[in-house]
């Protein structure tokens, strides 16, 4: 029976000891730890602040810009790695603490349990080791908690270098203060194993203190479109509505029936044909039907739904949708972003503004279209103002409100007469024009005030196709009526030459410095001198298109109504890369992001890239 009172005595006095020592050892770390984080600077705050400097001095430095983003992902993986290890250390102290308390408690009831020898000297020196082991423990527990409260310190003060540092860069992405932060969250929960709910927690607060402090120095730029629209695809025809993408690596074969390149297909729950927006790593649309009417946020890189939000009690929302035709619908006209905010138009004239998370902002009813064949003029931003074309039967005007609020901020009247065209937003290089077609005008309004600038007479009919503007020039078209070329270079409208044999009655045209390039509805494709408006090449491609054409990377992309896509160079000889077939039928334009098609099909979403 001694012998097992030995064999247990010394096991707890080795696993105090084991214990004793592991706490040590943790204790040092996490002091060295803060030492260290107070020396150096695990977030690379003083390298990034560098950057910002720099990138603030040359703004359009996309290089430099990648950079800090690298940098930034960087800083986010150190604060949570810093995070995660000075959490686990702490429990693992405490831990090894009450392992030792437990420890010292069992050898303390052994050695009461034993019957001590008269002899005056073993008392006195089992009252000197039961002295000696109470210091240890209080010295034990005092050390511990001066450990702790370096591990508050350390928390702290990388938190406030982490803070810093991620309000920086936001700042410094003013114009897509959104982006950075959801993009590199969502690329450290893929990467890391950590509390995702506390990543958005903290992630959302710094958002939000940033983007009021942003917006309280807001100024209007000159800058359109913006560095951010370029990066991405943020409304009907890309950034402007101008027909123009800037994304770079494009596929050029793919395959529907295969599957060859076709990356994912999602179905979309509500038909509707308005063309895909893309921010960053979401992909909006919307969809409605006589009954509903909706909004979708999609991860663009899996095609996963983020959210689903339904446009439904909106004041002034007529009881009855408007009657419209099957190839329009009820939600013909496209959403638009600027990466704070998704914004989307119905055929009843509802308008709403969500957040990037689905949350509703803003909702309120413009009054009913009543245009015969529905409303599908998409909306556009610039300089925090939502543009809208609203030339409906009765009162036609065009509308610039708030983003933030949905207030109108200008409104002009217009004579003229029911149009399905959507906007154009253009920067001539000495102010931001929006220019806008109807039967019989194209009319330019200054983007900031709604003053009308210029307005000219060169249309009729029932106007579908929206402008192209490329080099001070202005062309519009329409089906029976005739194709024109406008110069507004030296701010005034006048009429450079005409052309009345290829005309579209949907697919708007796209122009580059020196060419004009028209897709008519029933398959043709015409490439002008954008200059003189000689033909210099006509192609007939056998097949529908409602679709627009879209110049990307020196490159047309235009899909016609079976779901072929005809890639052909932009020049002025007729020079073809390919024709890939999607294998369903579609009359949307596509979206750009680099490396990677979005087509809206049938009641499909597909992404194409090169696998």
């Amino acid at each position: 029976m001694e012998n097992n009172k030995n064999i247990d005595n010394k096991l707890w006095n080795a696993v105090a000891y084991i214990s004793g020592i592991f706490s040590f050892v943790i204790c040092v770390l996490i002091i060295a730890n803060y030492l260290q984080i107070a020396r150096l600077d695990p977030v690379n705050t003083n390298v990034i602040n560098v950057l910002i400097e720099r990138l603030n001095e040359n703004p359009e430095d996309a290089e430099l810009r990648n950079e800090i983003r690298e940098l930034d992902l960087l800083a986010r993986k150190a604060y949570f790695t810093n995070n995660w290890q000075i959490k686990t250390g702490g429990y693992m102290l405490l831990i090894s603490i009450i392992i030792l308390l437990i420890a010292l408690q069992i050898i303390d009831s052994g050695k009461n349990n034993i019957q001590l020898n008269t002899n005056i000297e073993n008392e006195k020196y089992y009252l000197t080791q039961k002295k000696a082991r109470k210091w240890i423990t209080i010295g034990g527990i005092t050390f511990a908690l001066i450990t702790l409260f370096f591990a508050f310190l350390s928390h702290k003060k990388i938190n406030n270098k982490f803070s810093t540092t991620v309000k920086k860069v936001i700042k410094s992405e003013a114009e897509t203060i959104i982006e950075p932060v959801y993009l590199t969250q969502d690329s450290l929960i893929e990467e890391e194993v950590i509390d995702t709910l506390v990543i958005k927690e903290y992630i959302d607060t710094i958002k939000t203190e940033s983007i009021t402090e942003v917006k309280e120095k807001e100024t209007v730029s000159m800058a359109y479109p913006t560095s951010a629209m370029k990066r991405n695809f943020p409304a009907f025809r890309g950034p402007g509505g101008n027909g123009i993408a800037y994304q770079t690596n494009i596929p050029e074969n793919w395959d529907g029936e295969s599957g060859k390149n076709i990356l994912w297909k999602i179905p979309i729950p509500t038909h509707g044909y308005n063309s895909p927006v893309i921010w960053g790593d979401y992909i909006f649309l919307s969809g409605a039907d006589a009954n509903k009417q909706q909004v979708y946020c999609f991860n663009r890189l899996n095609g996963k739904t983020i959210w689903v939000v339904e446009a439904s009690k909106i004041k002034g929302t007529p009881e009855k949708k408007p009657d419209v035709t099957d190839d329009t619908g009820h939600a013909a006209a496209s959403v638009t972003s600027d990466g704070k905010a998704v914004y989307a138009i119905f055929s009843s004239g509802d308008i709403i503004a969500l957040s990037m998370s689905g949350t509703e902002l803003w909702s309120k009813n413009l009054g009913s279209t009543g245009n015969h064949y529905g409303h599908s003029s998409s909306l556009y931003i610039v300089n925090n103002k939502l543009i809208v074309q609203y030339d409906i039967k009765k009162s036609p005007k065009i509308m610039a409100l708030s983003t933030k609020t949905g207030d109108i901020v200008w409104s002009a009247d217009r004579n003229v007469k029911i149009s399905w065209a959507s906007p154009i937003v253009v920067n001539t290089g000495s102010r931001i024009e929006v220019i806008v077609l109807s039967n019989p005008n194209a009319t330019s309004y200054d983007s900031e005030t709604g003053e009308k600038l210029w307005e000219i007479e060169c249309t009729y009919g029932e106007v579908g196709p929206s402008l192209a503007y490329s080099s001070g020039r202005v062309f519009a078209l329409n089906e029976y009526a005739k194709l024109v070329a406008i110069d507004i270079s030296n701010g005034q409208a006048k009429i450079l030459w005409e052309d009345d044999e290829f005309l579209s009655d949907v697919p708007s045209p796209v122009a580059t410095k020196d060419l004009l390039f028209v897709a008519t509805s029933y398959g043709e494709i015409v490439c002008y001198n954008a200059k003189t408006g000689e033909q210099n090449w006509i192609e007939d491609f056998g097949s529908g298109i409602y679709s627009s054409p879209i110049l990307v990377d020196n490159k047309i992309y235009l899909i016609d109504k079976n779901g072929v896509m005809h890639i052909f160079k932009a020049d002025k000889t007729f020079q073809l890369v390919g024709r890939p077939k999607l294998g369903e039928k579609t009359d949307c334009t596509p979206a750009f992001a680099n490396g990677r098609i979005y087509i809206r099909a049938g009641n499909n979403l597909y992404c194409i890239g090169e696998e």
